[in-house]
């Protein structure tokens, strides 16, 4: 028996298998491949996909058409009303009439673009929080958890309301 003839053998054996089996497998994989036509689907949820964007660019439109609305349904500022609940005359969107807020606290708020009644009854009071912060040390003492109501109110036009709520609670503390 020839011993070095062996050793070749068990080397081209597996290697002659394995190209078989490689050749097979492709042979074998791609006659089973079938084509399946999805071009009618696609084109059916392209329709949807259509309908759908044309749906969105509709209600966006609508949106668009009600937030002018919106705008223009502002509550308007009625200066007399104002003078006859605090006894003096009243400008418009002055944050100094909520009680705590002074020029320079005002100030600090229109540097953050919060000029407006409005505007600061719908900032939270951890964003007033940071406001009065970026001022420094100085005004830590201040208190901002009513400035949010207090201006809503004022933006309401409820200035009765607000002088009764600044008198029943001193310095602006809730």
């Amino acid at each position: 028996m020839n011993f070095e003839s062996i050793n070749i053998l068990c080397w081209i054996i597996p290697i002659l298998v394995g190209v078989l089996c490689a050749v097979f497998g492709y042979l074998l994989g791609k006659g089973g491949n079938t084509a399946i036509d999805h071009s009618s689907e696609l084109n059916l949820l392209k329709d949807q996909n259509a309908k759908l964007e044309a749906d969105l660019a509709a209600c966006n439109k609508k949106m668009a058409a009600k937030s002018t609305a919106v705008v223009s349904s502002e509550i308007a500022f009625n200066k007399s009303a104002a003078k006859v609940a605090f006894g003096k005359n009243i400008k418009q969107d002055d944050l100094k009439v909520v009680e705590g807020i002074g020029p320079k606290i005002e100030g600090l708020f229109h540097n953050y673009d919060i000029k407006t009644w409005k505007t600061l009854s719908e900032t939270s009071v951890s964003k007033c929080q940071q406001v009065l912060d970026s001022g420094g040390d100085r005004y830590k003492v201040h208190d901002p958890a009513s400035w949010p109501m207090q201006a809503k109110m004022c933006y309401e036009g409820k200035w009765k309301k607000l002088h009764k709520w600044q008198v029943e609670h001193k310095r602006g503390k809730l």
